[in-house]
């Protein structure tokens, strides 16, 4: 609820608020536990929208890697509870799987510190003991940074100050390209 250095008056909504939390990350993967068990871990097959998870899983993994480090806790859950938000909107499990397991392996490991309990359980019941051991004898997950790459980048389009618009480039276009996009834009 806020850094470890702050004092908080105690309040029983924030239990009730982490409880439904937990709740989310054990139904998540309840009802993804067959097609989570069978994935493979194969990210060249994955659609636009399998990188785009993968990104924020690793977008997430690379924040919540820094707050650990620099012991902010409540960042911590708040990076778990982006991961889980961007894992129960993603639509495509069964084509996705892989995409959609290594989320769910990191989510694990990130809220196994202070989750102890219910993360073991799930790790076990997902199969990610047989393939990468223990959860507590696990290594912390890497950012994968060919993850974070991006083809297409979004650019906002503002004329006078004023939001017009954006336009979708290639990642590596240059500057005459860019104004030739954003020239070309309504």
């Amino acid at each position: 609820a806020s850094p470890p250095e702050q004092t908080l008056e105690w309040n029983d909504a924030g239990v009730e608020g982490a409880h439904r939390f937990l709740k989310r990350v054990w139904g998540f993967a309840a009802k993804n536990a067959e097609v989570l068990k069978a994935a493979g871990k194969n990210f060249a097959a994955l659609s636009a929208d399998g990188k785009a998870l993968r990104r924020e899983v690793h977008l997430v993994l690379k924040q919540v890697s820094y707050d650990y480090e620099r012991m902010q806790y409540n960042t911590v859950v708040s990076g778990a509870m982006k991961l889980l938000n961007a894992l129960e909107a993603f639509k495509d499990v069964g084509a996705q799987a892989a995409a959609v397991r290594e989320g769910v392996s990191v989510l694990l490991r990130v809220i196994y510190p202070a989750c102890p309990h219910i993360a073991h359980t799930l790790w076990q019941e997902l199969g990610f003991a047989a393939e990468l051991g223990d959860l507590l004898d696990t290594a912390w997950p890497s950012v994968d940074e060919g993850a974070l790459v991006q083809d297409e980048i979004e650019l906002m389009l503002q004329v006078n100050g004023k939001l017009r618009g954006s336009v979708k480039v290639p990642a590596g276009a240059d500057k005459a390209a860019i104004e030739a996009a954003a020239l070309a834009h309504e």
